[in-house]
């Protein structure tokens, strides 16, 4: 499933999402798209504004033999996984870890990304309404000040409307990318049946 990646004041918008960087690795890009995995392309502005790169500061215990979930990214507001490396951890083991996590910093990314766009976009809606209104940016109180959830449908829509491509392209490589990921845990899962069953064969013998 995946997983929600709304910004807390825009909760109601990255919820309307669920109805780039570049793509996996070549050979999976080959084997399941037949050219290069991409999504939209970013404008200038967008790069500028991205969200800063940065590892999760969580460290599972060193003797853990299981991954770990850890908490929310400040920026993408998704739980990264920290994920277990076996001593004897195989090639093709070694190959979905990576294109598990190669995933996970692309989807981080992602959402850390749009989701500062739309605090950036909302904020300057905000403005541009209370000023158009004659309205200052705090209230008689000092509270910071708001527009109802009526003038706010506006802002949701054009949003929407405005990302409606980057969207499209961020599913599409989604399910590839899982697609792909899926395709890689069958493979271990018969790799590991095939080391037991020759396990099994040598005590037999």
């Amino acid at each position: 499933t995946r997983p929600c990646a709304a910004e807390a004041g825009g909760c109601e918008v990255m919820a309307a999402l669920r109805r780039g960087r570049k793509a996996l690795l070549p050979p999976v890009c080959r084997a399941f798209a037949g050219r290069r995995c991409q999504l939209a392309p970013e404008r200038g502005a967008e790069r500028r504004d991205a969200a800063p790169r940065r590892v999760s500061r969580f460290c599972p215990p060193r003797k853990s033999c299981y991954d770990w979930i850890g908490p929310p990214d400040k920026y993408s507001n998704l739980r990264p996984v920290h994920f277990y490396i076996p001593e004897n951890e195989s090639p093709l083991e070694q190959k979905l870890r990576e294109l598990r996590q190669e995933t996970q910093e692309w989807n981080q990314q992602f959402w850390a990304n749009q989701n500062l766009t739309f605090s950036k976009e909302k904020e300057k809606f905000i403005h541009s309404r209370l000023k158009a209104e004659g309205l200052g940016l705090r209230t008689e109180s000092g509270q910071k000040a708001t527009l109802s959830a009526e003038e706010m449908a506006g802002f949701y829509k054009e949003f929407l409307s405005k990302n409606f491509q980057k969207h499209m392209y961020y599913n599409r490589e989604w399910y590839r990318r899982n697609f792909a990921i899926t395709f890689f845990m069958g493979k271990v899962a018969l790799e590991r049946i095939r080391n037991k069953l020759r396990a099994k064969q040598k005590l037999s013998n």
